[in-house]
């Protein structure tokens, strides 16, 4: 997508540069660039997603518990756990993020560009969820000789569990941080294609957004 619309771009200059009015006159630059940020507009918009970053997370999910004798014999109330009654058990999950930039509504209002400067307002970033696995050979038990094994509805309950976690988890990864910074760089280049210096060129996101508002796409 990021190829095609660089493609897109060096056309659309070259063709602006050896175009002239009816006249003879050569367009203004104002209008030439104006064209231009319209087909980066149409383009962008068109290429949908940004994928900027991909993490991978390992997660170790645990669960222990004990059978307890619990009652009371003349008054005297009694708590123990049995000895011979634990259970344990520890589940690998792995889990692959990728960070993106939508842009299926920029717009014109996303860009503002006065004589020779340039600013594009970016969407919030977002994080999708693309895949997690548990590794069912790697699942570490022990189960006590007074109590049963696992059963695949708890197996089921902790899995789940397991990527609860790492969903909550992720506004700790900096994900939308690396993304918007990652989505800038990606972009800058695209913008420069148009005739803006470098240093005309201000990328900027939402002022007030943080990683909890990230926006998170499951599978």
């Amino acid at each position: 997508m990021l190829w095609a619309l660089w493609l897109s771009l060096s056309g659309c200059g070259g063709n602006s540069a050896g175009t002239g009015s009816q006249d003879g006159a050569e367009p203004t630059p104002t209008k030439t660039r104006a064209d231009s940020i319209g087909m980066l507009v149409s383009t962008v918009k068109n290429s949908s997603r940004l994928y900027t970053s991909e993490y991978r997370v390992h997660k170790i999910i645990t669960h222990d518990d004990e059978l307890k004798l619990k009652g009371s014999v003349l008054g005297i109330k009694y708590d123990f756990d049995m000895p011979a009654g634990r259970r344990r058990i520890a589940i690998p999950i792995d889990a692959t993020l990728k960070g993106y930039i939508d842009f299926g509504e920029f717009s014109t209002d996303n860009v503002i560009y006065e004589g020779d400067k340039i600013e594009l307002i970016l969407p919030d970033p977002k994080v999708e969820i693309t895949s997690t696995k548990v590794n069912h050979d790697e699942i570490e038990s022990y189960v006590a000789l007074l109590r049963t094994d696992f059963t695949d509805q708890e197996l089921a309950t902790y899995e789940a569990q397991g990527r609860d976690s790492i969903r909550a988890a992720i506004p700790t990864l900096k994900i939308g941080e690396r993304t918007r910074a990652s989505a800038s760089r990606l972009i800058i280049p695209i913008i420069r294609q148009l005739g803006f210096p470098t240093d005309n060129i201000v990328i900027t996101f939402r002022k007030d957004f943080n990683e909890r508002q990230l926006t998170v796409v499951t599978d």
